[in-house]
Order: structure tokens, then sequence, then C-alpha cells
């Protein structure tokens, strides 16, 4: 976070591979290990008031979530972090395991967009893509965990 409490935005330098990325940001910017930053759609989506159709802004989506794993002076290193359950087993409609219980598998996030957003990206606009704006995530629960694993040392 900045010294004025706003927080820290950036560009996204290099997709590494499916979950990692280089930010342009590092130590000398304030970036820490664990912090948590938001890829976003360079474009937003216009925000039009429903009575006068007057713009009223541009509200920024979240392609996904990076969770910072290492940091030199001007570039960091940030990987997926967020996981969701998926069923590989049976009780499927119309599955030939539709009798066999449910087999549940966790799968981490990967640099295409896996998560709800306020508006469904367009498939060609939810790639990462070199230049993706990036913004420090400063809500409490990502807060908390960036200060539980950085002082961590075992994580």
């Amino acid at each position: 976070m900045t010294s004025r409490g706003e927080p820290i935005r950036g560009k996204v330098a290099r997709v590494l591979n499916a979950r990692e990325v280089a930010l342009n940001k590092g130590r000398v910017d304030g970036i820490e290990t664990g912090m948590v930053f938001k890829i976003l759609s360079p474009s937003g989506t216009a925000i039009h008031d429903p009575d006068t159709g007057e713009p009223l802004g541009s509200v920024e989506l979240e392609k996904t979530s990076v969770r910072v794993t290492s940091v030199q002076d001007r570039v960091c290193v940030a990987s997926t972090f967020r996981t969701r359950k998926v069923n590989v087993g049976g009780s499927g409609f119309g599955s030939t395991n539709m009798f066999e219980p449910p087999k549940w598998e966790t799968r981490v996030e990967t640099l295409k967009t896996e998560t709800n957003t306020i508006e469904r990206l367009p498939e060609e606009e939810s790639y990462i893509r070199v230049g993706d704006p990036v913004i420090q995530d400063l809500s409490p629960d990502q807060l908390q965990n960036a200060t539980q694993v950085t002082n961590n040392p075992r994580r």
C-alpha cells in the first residue's frame, strides 16, 4: 500500500505460464510477498444513468486475482491462488457414472478467468495479456491474508 493508503497500481509485464505473471512493480514500489492484485480488463464497462442515459463513468472488471510469490527491486512474480471444487465422479444426470457417488477434486484457477464477474467478459477479452492493468486488493480479507503470509515463513 502506498503511504497515502491508496492501492498500488501497475501492469502485467509478462505472462510466465498458466498460473504466473510478472508485474511491473517491485520492492521499490512497496511490493511485498503475499500482496494480492486484481488483474483488470483494460476497457472496463461503461455505466449510464437509467433515466437520462447520461454517462456516469466506467467500472473496472476483474479477470482474476493473483498473489505475489517473489519480489525483486523493480518486478514481482504473482500466481493464481483461488481454488474451486469440481465433481469429476458420479451423480451426474445423463452420465455413465450417475449411480456412483460424487468425487470432488480441488483445482487451482488458471489465468484464463474462471470466476464470476459483474458481467461475463467476452471470450477474447478474458485472457490475461501483457499490459493489462493491475490494482492491489485492499479488501479486509486480503489484507489479513497477506499479513499472515508475510508473517509465516513456512508458507
